[in-house]
C-alpha cells in the first residue's frame, strides 16, 4: 500500500502534522509513506522515520523536472492507494487526483470537494480552534486511532555536529552557562515580532541576573534583527546565528541543545515541544487558539487589547500595541516561572 501525505506549507503546521503521521505510522507500519511538500518542509522533516521518501514541489524553483508539468507527471506516475491532504488549497486536491489515488481524504474547502472520496466537514474558520485535532481528524478518517498530541521531528548528527562546532567557538563565559534560545522573528509578518530593544534587555537581564548564556536564533529574514540584539547586549555570553550558515537543521540543533526557547508565535515554537524543552511565546495579532498543542512545558504570553487578536500581518493601526505593550518584566517573569518548574521537576 502507499500513500500520498500532502504536507502543510508552514513549518509550524508541519509540525503540529507530525501526531496524524504517527498515527498514519502505526496503523500502517507497512506501507510506504511519501511525503510531497516544499523543500523547507522535507528540511523540517528529513530523516523522520515517519514518511520513506519524497516528492518535492519546488513553485518557484529551476529544479526540472519537480515543477510544473514536470511535477504533475511524477505524481501520476505513482499510483498511489490513498492521499491524505494536510493544506486546504483546490491545487492540493487536483494534485492528489493527478496522482490517481483512489482514497482521497481532505476537508471540503474552497470548492473542492468533488475532488475528494472523503471529504471532511471543517470547522468554522470564525471561530479560533487548534488546528492540531483537526489533522489528526483526517488520520482518524483512515482508521487510525489517534490520542496523542506529541510533536516529533528528527534530528541528524550532522545537525547536531554544526551546533557543536560553533559551541566550541565561543567564550569559555557562553560555554559555562546553561543556555537560553530566542527566537525573534517569522515568515507571517512584522506584526508578530517583539522589538529588537525588548530582546535585547530580555538578553541582558538573562545573562546578569539569571546567570544564563543567550542563543540568538534566526532564520534568513531575522538576521539584521539577531545581529542587533547581539551588538546592543555586547556580552560574551550573548551569542547570534546570524553570520553562520542558517539552516531548519541547525536551529532545530539549536533549541533541542537549550534549557528555554523565548519566541514569537512562529514555527520554531513548536520544535521545544518535539524536543521536551519549555518554551515561553510571545503572541500578539494571532489568536492561541489557533496553533494550541497542549504542550505541558509550554506558557503563552498575550496582552488584552481591544483591537485583537486581529490575524493582520502587519498593525493595520500603526500603533501596534499588542507587541510593544508586551513588557519585558512579565516575560521575565515567565522566565523566573518555567526554571522554577524545572528545578521542581
Amino acid at each position: 500500500m502507499k500513500f500520498a501525505m500532502f504536507l502543510p506549507n508552514w513549518i509550524g503546521d508541519a509540525a503540529m502534522a507530525t501526531p496524524a503521521l504517527r498515527a498514519v505510522r502505526d496503523f500502517h507500519p507497512q506501507a510506504e509513506i511519501v511525503g510531497i511538500a516544499r523543500p523547507v518542509i522535507a528540511d523540517l522533516l528529513n530523516g523522520s522515520p515517519l514518511l520513506d521518501r519524497w516528492i518535492i514541489h519546488h513553485p518557484k524553483g529551476k529544479q526540472a523536472p519537480l515543477k510544473g508539468w514536470g511535477f504533475w507527471q511524477s505524481l501520476w506516475k505513482e499510483r498511489f492507494d490513498t492521499a491524505i491532504l494536510f493544506p486546504n488549497s483546490l491545487r492540493s486536491a487536483a494534485w492528489a487526483f493527478a496522482a490517481g489515488a483512489t482514497t482521497r481524504i481532505g476537508f471540503s474547502r474552497d470548492a473542492r470537494r468533488w475532488l475528494l472520496t472523503h471529504p471532511l466537514t471543517p470547522r468554522d474558520r470564525k471561530t479560533p480552534h487548534p488546528v492540531l485535532p483537526e489533522y489528526l481528524r483526517l488520520a482518524e478518517a483512515l482508521g487510525a486511532t489517534t490520542s496523542s498530541w506529541q510533536m516529533e521531528l528528527p534530528l541528524s548528527d550532522r545537525d547536531r555536529a554544526a551546533f557543536r562546532s560553533i559551541w566550541s567557538h565561543q567564550s569559555s563565559e557562553f560555554r559555562s552557562r546553561p543556555m537560553v534560545a530566542l527566537n525573534t522573528g517569522g515568515a507571517f509578518g512584522p506584526a508578530k515580532n517583539w522589538s529588537k530593544e525588548s530582546f535585547a534587555e530580555l538578553a541582558q537581564r538573562l545573562i546578569t541576573a539569571h546567570q544564563k548564556s543567550v542563543l540568538i536564533v534566526c532564520g534568513p529574514a531575522e538576521r539584521e534583527m539577531a545581529k542587533g540584539i547581539s551588538e546592543a547586549v555586547n556580552h560574551p555570553a550573548v551569542v547570534s546565528l546570524h553570520d553562520q550558515p542558517l539552516s531548519i537543521g541547525l536551529t532545530k540543533a539549536a533549541i533541542a541543545a537549550s534549557e528555554l526557547l523565548v519566541t514569537t508565535d512562529s514555527g520554531p515554537r513548536h520544535f521545544a515541544a518535539a524536543f521536551n524543552i519549555p518554551v515561553i511565546t510571545l503572541f500578539g495579532p494571532t489568536h492561541i487558539a489557533w496553533s494550541e498543542t497542549n504542550y505541558a512545558q509550554a506558557i503563552h504570553l498575550q496582552i488584552p487589547i481591544a483591537c485583537g487578536p486581529c490575524q493582520q500581518r502587519e498593525c493595520p493601526l500603526g500603533h501596534h500595541r499588542c507587541m510593544k505593550d508586551l513588557s519585558i518584566n512579565s516575560v521575565e517573569a515567565a522566565v523566573v516561572q518555567q526554571f522554577a518548574q524545572r528545578r521542581i521537576a
